[in-house]
């Protein structure tokens, strides 16, 4: 069994490598292992939060190898499965009632706490892939956990233009975007008050939209019960918007991005999600200057999904809660 990070000098970043993954079950026709009464599962729950059998990191991560001048370190970590509902068909987030949705996200925030006292884990990601399109192996309704023994890229280049911007302005980069986006109006496309759905201006997928909360909070684990509910209402009119919006199930990548666990006042955590479509019956591909470069190519405006987004909004909202506000 390998399992260890190997470093990519060219990007400074670390890769996951894990053979473990090659016997992962896909998409088996058979009893799926997150239903209800199997031996991982058991009976009587509303939602679970499991170990994942076929993880990239583990606490128990055997020595990396060493090879010449090239760099690696053990991958210690956590990856976590949570299983939101027994219910083996539901499509998406908005059809788990928002009470059940906001135990599920209570249950993760109070899981991200006991990681973040693991002296090995620098930064924790939730995250949620649907479709087949994005290579789910698994069609049960599930999220997933990784607790890393690093700051992602991503993350390390978001936090140094958040510090950029709070040490030239006194303010923060996301606070002040999201600020522009509500006295222009044009790309809100929901809150409920404490937290709003914009299409952002920079945005890279066609219906791309992110989730951002009002108040200038790092991490997950510092939302208040209350907050929790807002965000659980925002996620579930995100998704019913996007399964909505193009009259089929939209595949998509939905990106908890928040401030490492050695918190930083400068970062703003925020939810982004990535839908695979352009259309009914087309996907985006990611391709040459995408990967490439990583520079995408957006071949619509945004403005014109944000309105699509808007009137889907307002056909899926007064079911979901009748207090929200679409703009």
């Amino acid at each position: 069994m390998a399992m260890e990070l190997r470093y990519n000098p060219l990007i400074g970043e670390w890769i996951m490598v894990s053979s473990v993954r090659e016997a992962r079950p896909w998409q088996p026709s058979d009893r799926c292992p997150f239903d209800e009464g199997n031996e991982e599962t058991g009976t009587g729950w509303r939602f679970l939060i499991l170990p994942n059998r076929f993880p990239m990191l583990s606490p128990n991560a055997p020595k990396a190898r060493s090879v010449d001048d090239f760099k690696a370190r053990r991958s210690l970590g956590y990856c976590m499965v949570i299983v939101e509902s027994p219910k083996h068909d539901l499509k998406d987030l908005h059809e788990i009632p928002l009470d059940d949705l906001a135990l599920v996200m209570k249950g993760v925030r109070d899981e991200m706490i006991k990681l973040e006292g693991s002296g090995f884990v620098k930064y924790i990601y939730f995250f949620r892939n649907k479709g087949k399109e994005i290579g789910v192996s698994l069609t049960h309704p599930h999220s997933q956990m990784y607790a890393l023994p690093y700051v992602p890229l991503r993350i390390r280049l978001e936090l140094r233009n958040m510090r950029r911007h709070m040490k030239r302005t006194g303010k923060c980069l996301l606070c002040s975007i999201l600020d522009e986006e509500v006295k222009l109006g044009e790309r809100v496309i929901y809150t409920n008050g404490d937290f709003y759905i914009v299409k952002p201006y920079y945005s890279m997928w066609p219906y791309e939209v992110h989730v951002i909360p009002r108040r200038h909070v790092q991490k997950m684990t510092q939302l208040t019960d209350d907050e929790l509910v807002k965000l659980t209402d925002a996620l579930r009119v995100t998704t019913a918007m996007l399964d909505n919006v193009l009259g089929r199930d939209m595949p998509y990548i939905m990106a908890f991005h928040q401030g490492p666990v050695k918190n930083d006042d400068s970062y703003h955590m925020h939810v982004e999600f990535y839908p695979m479509l352009r259309d009914a019956n087309k996907l985006k591909y990611a391709a040459g200057v995408e990967w490439g470069l990583w520079t995408f190519t957006y071949d619509s405006l945004p403005e014109d999904k944000a309105r699509e987004l808007k009137e889907t909004c307002r056909k899926v909202t007064p079911i979901l809660n009748p207090q929200g506000n679409c703009t």
